[in-house]
């Protein structure tokens, strides 16, 4: 990553299509996400890569690509290198980042098996972690730690209180924090829009609030950068 480049990654993962409020049914976290791309672009031009795991999810994680990522590259036939190459193509996305903005619904309390599914894809030995029985104290180690990289959580439940007094049955912020954090991704921003099943005064507020949130999240991130270029 260069101070004079910055590519943002956004990932959409629910499985509405269209945006809230412009289309019925549409997705309240497509709808932020493009918000918060849409400002972060207007405040700083630079490469957007987008993929949407909703609509076309990863494969998932198989006993032919285990085999195949626990194998030294050097040693990897060709049927290895192919059950690899998506996933190849998803930690390439990743580690050329600056910025990765995810759009994720609370589905039954976790997150979208779509985006579990592009998880499993990205933690990978050897590219976004490390791995080594003879190393001394703790046996694995980030690699994506120390580069500067940010994450944005931009998330929609049908229900409230899932910050507080439901947080125990939560499962969507925690579960990527944890997995982000392993590979090194630590510095995560998160917010959500609640009350969807509800509707009515309840939802709209929330809306407006998650709104003003992005906006000011925007605000704050390219005040940050401009600080490190400056």
């Amino acid at each position: 990553m260069s101070a004079a480049t910055h590519t943002l990654l956004h990932i959409d993962s629910s499985a509405r299509p269209g945006l809230s409020g412009r289309q019925p049914h549409g997705s309240h976290t497509r709808r932020l996400g493009a918000r918060f791309v849409q400002r972060w672009q207007a405040g700083h031009p630079g490469r957007l890569v987008y993929r949407d795991v909703g609509a076309q999810p990863p494969s998932p994680v198989t006993g032919d690509w285990i085999a195949a990522a626990f194998t030294p590259p050097g040693l990897r036939t060709p049927q290895m290198r192919r059950a690899l190459a998506e996933s190849d193509a998803l930690v390439a996305e990743l580690q050329q980042a600056d910025l990765v903005v995810i759009g994720v619904p609370m589905y039954n309390f976790g997150p979208p098996a779509q985006l579990k599914a592009w998880v499993d894809n990205i933690v990978r030995v050897g590219l976004t972690f490390g791995f080594d029985r003879g190393r001394a104290g703790v046996p694995y180690w980030p690699l994506l730690a120390g580069q500067g990289r940010q994450v944005v959580l931009l998330g929609s439940r049908g229900d409230y209180g899932y910050a507080d007094a439901q947080a125990g049955m939560n499962h969507v912020e925690p579960a990527l924090r944890a997995a982000l954090g392993y590979i090194g991704l630590d510095q995560v921003h998160e917010l959500a829009v609640e009350y969807d099943e509800y509707g009515g005064e309840r939802l709209a507020q929330s809306l407006d609030r998650a709104e003003s949130a992005v906006d000011r999240l925007v605000d704050e991130l390219l005040a940050q950068r401009a600080a490190r270029v400056a």
